[in-house]
């Protein structure tokens, strides 16, 4: 069963005392299972936006400890910030990451909001998937009137908090309240502009926000609003659906910013904002200069990103992901306030920080002499894996460089999409490098079981077979793969620019030597199977793609003698 894992992105109200800040976001690690992503100051804005990770319930106990930790250490009756506010724990989103939907973490945000209650003495309100009726949804109603108008608005029947007190007593004096909500995951993303005035970064927030602007007369700010039969405010749409947005100036760094939130980068991506919003400013006589994102993004919304500036610019898509995020990254001008780097900023990244290191994250010098070590392992099915994937890699750079020659620009998309596939070929193989590894020492693991009684005898020979029958699927795949990838191979051969025909054949021959290196490991570890209808199936497949390399490798050979 898979394991579930929600984020939480608490925001609060202090951007400036480092020392508090850290103390408030460090409290959340003191829960087990509950990892720091991320914690993002704004010294303009005053406020922090921290994120962590983990299973519910110890996410809920760490958000708990951070609502009360910055209850204690921030005065909202002193503070002061360019973002809307009315609460130390300003706002504290629960995000369903894996294994969970948005009905079940909005149970959790409940159970969270109505302890914050209870036990802190703090009101609030529920918004987005959480919120208790229609006009809590949205954020900027339950926050409306901000601090200032707090007192006031506990005691209005019609937003009597959803938990904690409904008066302004001295707890709430300091503490402010909180907006709780479950929702899906969103982006947070100031866009940069080379101007002061957040007039003109507003009037460019409304063109682009699903919102929009309120409709007038005379289609000026001044001018007197525009009422429908119900003599409800008529508003023009903004061009992007799933977009809130503000502008301010932001004295930091001395320039006016448009804020927005992403709140469905399914909908309306960050390269779609960034891109329209460019599109607005010139249009006004102003430049974006860059972006800046305030806290964590998803993997896939970088690559994303780099896929739609690289096709813009009509060039491959098949190059690394590491490229693409370096091409995100310069497109977008994530880098124009300070450094952008991506293991502190992408989720995917950050989580990966604490596991084991993996044999593929090894320099090739440091490979090979784990290879070499007294230790079985990796063996030779990782290492066909990873010859596979460097053959692969040749085909993938034949690719990239027939898309880039010069004159060939009307076949650009045509071998991006090799190089594409090659992306993907190879990186299934270097998958399969660690996978065949952990599939002997599960073989290792199910020989170590116990097996003084009956009962755990039959359970260590179950696993062991089944172990066994993993480690031969293991090989299998990493014959299917290269098998294929062959075919990007042959066809940048006779396709791509001719100078590196020699280098796709060499392609050739590295997948030719990870099949076989594979269908090795197939048939001896098929050999010890009880389940003989399984593994006779499985090597008669082997047997096949390795005939198949071979009459492939020797047309690929028979073709390069011919060039030559």
């Amino acid at each position: 069963m898979q394991k579930q894992l929600i984020e939480c992105v608490p925001n609060i109200s202090e951007g400036r005392d480092l020392e508090k800040i850290n103390t408030i976001a460090n409290v959340v690690e003191t829960v087990d299972g509950v990892k720091l992503l991320d914690i993002d100051p704004g010294m303009a804005t005053n406020r922090t936006v921290i994120t962590f990770v983990g299973e519910p319930q110890q996410v809920i106990d760490a958000a708990f400890l951070l609502i009360k930790k910055a209850s204690e250490l921030i005065d909202m009756s002193k503070h002061s910030g360019e973002h809307p506010r009315f609460g130390a724990t300003d706002v504290c989103p629960l995000v369903p990451i894996a294994g969970i939907s948005l009905e079940e973490t909005a149970k959790y945000a409940h159970e969270l909001g109505n302890r914050v209650g209870e036990e802190l003495g703090i009101p609030g309100y529920f918004y987005e998937n959480a919120a208790t009726e229609e006009k809590r949804k949205n954020l900027a109603n339950c926050r409306s009137g901000e601090y200032e108008g707090l007192k006031e608005k506990l005691v209005n029947p019609n937003w009597k908090p959803d938990f904690g007190p409904a008066i302004f007593n001295n707890t709430v004096q300091k503490a402010g309240a909180i907006a709780i909500s479950s929702r899906d995951f969103l982006v947070a993303y100031n866009i940069n502009l080379n101007s002061t005035s957040t007039r003109r970064a507003n009037a460019i927030a409304f063109d682009i926000r699903e919102a929009g602007r309120v409709k007038t007369e005379n289609g000026k700010i001044t001018g007197k609003k525009v009422l429908d039969k119900e003599g409800n405010t008529v508003r023009i749409p903004g061009k992007l659906k799933a977009v809130k947005g503000i502008g301010w100036y932001i004295e930091e760094y001395g320039i006016a910013q448009i804020s927005y939130n992403l709140t469905n980068i399914s909908i309306t991506s960050v390269h779609q904002a960034f891109d329209e919003t460019c599109q607005a400013a010139q249009k006004r006589g102003l430049r974006v200069t860059g972006s800046e994102l305030v806290g964590l993004i998803p993997l896939k919304a970088m690559l994303d990103a780099a896929d739609y500036f690289l096709t813009k610019q009509q060039r491959s898509l098949g190059i690394s992901e590491a490229e693409k995020i370096k091409i995100a990254v310069k497109s977008l001008g994530l880098d124009d306030l300070k450094p952008f780097h991506p293991q502190d900023k992408i989720i995917e990244y950050v989580l990966a920080k604490d596991q084991k290191q993996k044999l593929v994250d090894l320099s090739v010098t440091n490979f090979a002499e784990e290879t070499a070590s007294e230790s079985v392992a990796p063996g030779g099915g990782s290492i066909s894996a990873y010859v596979g994937a460097l053959g692969v890699s040749l085909g993938t750079m034949v690719a990239n460089l027939s898309a880039h020659k010069r004159g060939w620009d009307d076949r650009w998309e045509e071998f991006s999409k090799w190089a594409v596939k090659g992306q993907t070929y190879k990186n299934k193989l270097l998958y399969l490098v660690d996978e065949d590894t952990n599939s002997f020492n599960k073989i290792i693991e199910a020989f170590r079981l116990p097996k003084k009684t009956v009962e755990e005898q039959e359970q260590r020979k179950e696993a062991i077979e089944n172990a066994t029958k993993y480690a031969t699927e293991v090989p299998y795949q990493i014959m299917e793969t290269a098998h294929e990838a062959m075919i990007i191979m042959q066809t940048m051969m006779k396709e791509g620019i001719p100078s590196s025909l020699s280098d796709a054949g060499v392609g050739v021959l590295c997948a030719k030597t990870a099949v076989t290196g594979a269908y090795f490991n197939v048939r001896i570890n098929a050999k010890d199977l009880k389940d003989r209808a399984f593994a006779d199936e499985i090597i008669a497949k082997a047997e096949n793609l390795y005939q198949s390399a071979i009459a492939k490798e020797s047309e690929a050979i028979s073709y390069i003698n011919s060039k030559m």
